[in-house]
């Protein structure tokens, strides 16, 4: 699960990140308001921790504008207003819940699964050709046969899926898959397409995933 925090305070953010992230959450930070709607628009996020008062563009402005194209990704307001008005103003623009500042991490962690937990429940299904991957049950199956693939395996092959028919480039994989936002060597991303081809017994490199090269990847149909 990806989870995006917008928050303007780095010791709170910091905190937050590091917390999510030994829960086994994939965190990303926006500082400010537009930075956050930006990538929010990118579709990635499982849930957003977006705080109200904030540069640029208010916590509000934000969840109105994001709600626009996502309708179900939950939000989960940080906050230090807590009137009624205050209260549904928030809930208004489209956020599911919020937490008043300062509080518990404990409790913001079980507000997050909560609200994860509809998403959790729900099967997702994507196909390949004659490969298909199931997002709960954390299963692939060529055919009828179920492949056994290592959790970066799987992760690899379901990003590639997600995105059939787009050239995943180098940088998003690392990003996306690795969860590594610095200059990294992607060579890694290699090793494992190696063993993920082997596993679906792929003839040649043209087999429903494509190289293109220089670039990335590409899942396709044949």
């Amino acid at each position: 699960m990806r989870i995006l925090i917008v928050e303007d305070e780095p010791g709170i953010s910091s905190f937050l990140k590091q917390g999510l992230e030994e829960e086994s959450y994939a965190v990303n930070v926006a500082e400010n308001g537009e930075k956050g709607l930006h990538l929010a628009l990118s579709g990635e996020y499982d849930l957003l921790l977006l705080d109200w008062m904030l540069p640029l563009k208010s916590g509000v402005e934000v969840c109105r504008e994001f709600r626009k194209q996502f309708a179900d990704t939950p939000v989960i307001f940080l906050t230090a207003k807590d009137t009624v008005d205050e209260t549904i103003t928030g809930l208004q623009s489209g956020a599911n819940d919020y937490i008043k500042k300062p509080f518990h991490f404990e409790e913001l962690l079980e507000r997050i699964r909560v609200q994860l937990r509809s998403k959790v429940n729900t099967e997702e299904k994507y196909t390949l050709g004659p490969i298909s991957l199931y997002t709960n049950r954390h299963q692939v199956f060529l055919e009828e046969e179920e492949v056994q693939l290592t959790q970066k395996e799987f992760a690899l092959l379901e990003y590639l899926m997600k995105n059939k028919n787009q050239v995943c480039r180098r940088t998003q994989i690392i990003e996306e898959v690795w969860d590594i936002h610095f200059d990294y060597n992607t060579g890694v991303i290699d090793v494992f397409m190696n063993s993920l081809r082997k596993k679906l017994h792929f003839s040649t490199n043209e087999d429903y995933i494509h190289t293109v090269r220089g670039v990335g990847y590409i899942a396709k149909e044949l």
